[in-house]
């Protein structure tokens, strides 16, 4: 049977998608990202080759910048997020390391990178909700990370959020 015959035939395709925006693996997909998701995106991959291979910050980013959709990105978030990142990890990690049942090299670079990520956004982007700093890491691990690699990045930044925003998380849990 040919390709044309099966394209007639909608048994022969298979289930429809859902046109929900998530993949079947309950990941958004790259149509419904929105500029500062895929500046979040770009900025885990970056900060994965600063953690694994050491490679410098004004490096990564020329690389980075060349990469397809990242015309799409929210630049000036994705150098908030990989710059300030980089140049606060000393900060990063004094803040996550009390919350580990683990060393921190012992962690994955990619949810070590994505806690980096919402670590920085609760202190310094303070126009995101924190729980949407949250959500936005649990899909990054999700989308990059191991299996169940999103729920100990949730367990770890709700932990934090507490501490980095206090007043909002009050703020939410009265209501």
């Amino acid at each position: 049977m040919s390709d044309s015959a099966n394209s007639s035939n909608p048994a022969a395709r298979g289930p429809r998608q859902s046109r929900t925006g998530l993949t079947s693996t309950g990941v958004r997909k790259a149509a419904s990202k929105s500029g500062r998701s895929r500046a979040r995106a770009f900025a885990v991959q970056a900060i994965y080759q600063h953690l694994v291979g050491g490679n410098e910050a004004k490096d990564i980013d020329a690389f980075t910048r060349d990469l397809a959709g990242f015309n799409k990105a929210d630049a000036a978030h994705f150098d908030a997020l990989l710059h300030g990142c980089i140049s606060q990890a000393a900060e990063l990690d004094s803040l996550i390391n009390p919350l580990l049942d683990r060393k921190i090299e012992e962690i994955s670079p990619i949810e070590h990178a994505v806690m980096w990520i919402g670590t920085y956004e609760f202190k310094h982007c303070l126009d995101v909700p924190w729980r949407v700093v949250i959500n936005e890491c649990i899909e990054l691990a999700k989308e990059f990370g191991g299996t169940d690699g999103h729920k100990y990045v949730n367990g770890i930044l709700n932990a934090l959020a507490p501490e980095l925003r206090a007043l909002e998380v009050q703020a939410d849990k009265s209501k």
